[in-house]
């Protein structure tokens, strides 16, 4: 089988993990760096305050590949497949890493199509919540694996919709909903956003990025809306469970995915609630220290402007 992801689908990858120079937090809370590179890639360990540059995630992408990734796609698919599929599937193992024991393997290459694509389908959960960027994600493996079909925006990559001082530039693949998510997301929690419709104001953009120890791009990239998915997320575990048991869909455009298999449902315990934003509210302490450890760096961007040391810290591992 080829043993290269070909230049259409790097650009595919890339376009879904980013590119990243300096280390954040993913929505499961695991340093990453670069395009969606954690420890569990094996060529770097990020960690707090690292950075790199263009030239060496690229380097990083492609040694990550060859060491780990398409060593298991050539183990789950066999020889003789077309490019077209170890694209897919490569992209497919990069966000999951569970290329060997996924069910819609086997029904590829029985030649269940339709099998396959459902069984793509089902790995659309980041955080135990469906992403609406990795339900697309999916959709565009499948298109990928199956038909050999690229989404139109790998062959004219799409340019930023707005560059100015006024709104935020997106430097990652999201729809039009996806947008609007996201500029939701910001506004739950305070932001002035502004009026115009899939667009999030800059200013509200650098504030929260300097909040939360990102680089002050006005950009919404990978790491922004990693944390931007965390602060939903923490805001989400503060409530009841009769409150989040329904929540919404999530907003990390192609965050990891998780084996649906393992997913927990069981919901947190009712009387669960934590402080927030300087909101009151009751909650066990063992509960409370969970998600204040769990959430530590958002914590810091609480505590970063009257006990800078303090958050320097929280932020540290």
């Amino acid at each position: 089988m080829n043993t290269n992801v070909s230049p259409e689908g790097v650009i595919f990858l890339v376009g879904h993990e980013g590119e990243v120079l300096k280390a954040y937090r993913c929505p499961a809370g695991a340093w990453t760096i670069g395009s969606g590179l954690t420890a569990a890639s094996g060529v770097i360990a990020p960690k707090a305050g690292m950075t790199i540059t263009a030239a060496e995630n690229k380097r990083l992408v492609d040694l990550a590949l060859k060491r780990n990734y398409l060593p298991r796609v050539s183990k789950a698919l066999g020889a003789g497949v077309a490019q077209n599929v170890v694209d897919g599937a490569a992209s497919f193992d990069y966000n999951t890493g569970a290329i060997l024991k996924a069910s819609w393997v086997g029904k590829f290459l029985k030649g269940d199509k339709v099998g396959a694509r459902a069984g793509l389908a089902a790995w659309n959960k980041g955080g135990g919540k469906v992403l609406k960027g990795l339900v697309r994600r999916r959709a565009e493996e499948a298109d990928i694996i199956i038909l050999g079909a690229y989404p139109a925006w790998v062959h004219a990559p799409a340019v930023p919709t707005i560059e100015s001082t006024t709104y935020a530039t997106y430097v990652v693949s999201a729809t039009d909903e996806e947008r609007e998510e996201i500029r939701a997301a910001f506004a739950a929690l305070g932001f002035d956003v502004g009026t115009v419709k899939g667009l999030v104001a800059r200013p509200a953009v650098e504030a929260f990025q300097r909040a939360h120890d990102l680089t002050v791009d006005g950009k919404i990239g990978r790491a922004t809306l990693a944390t931007l998915q965390r602060e939903i997320d923490m805001k989400a575990k503060s409530k009841n469970a009769a409150a989040t048991s329904s929540g919404g869909a999530g907003v990390a455009v192609g965050s990891k995915a998780v084996d649906p298999s393992t997913i927990d449902t069981s919901g947190i315990p009712a009387d669960a609630v934590f402080w927030i934003g300087g909101g009151l509210a009751v909650l066990g302490l063992a509960y409370a220290g969970y998600l204040a450890w769990t959430y530590r760096d958002l914590v810091a961007a609480r505590l970063n402007d009257k006990l800078p040391r303090l958050a320097a810290y929280l932020r540290s591992f």
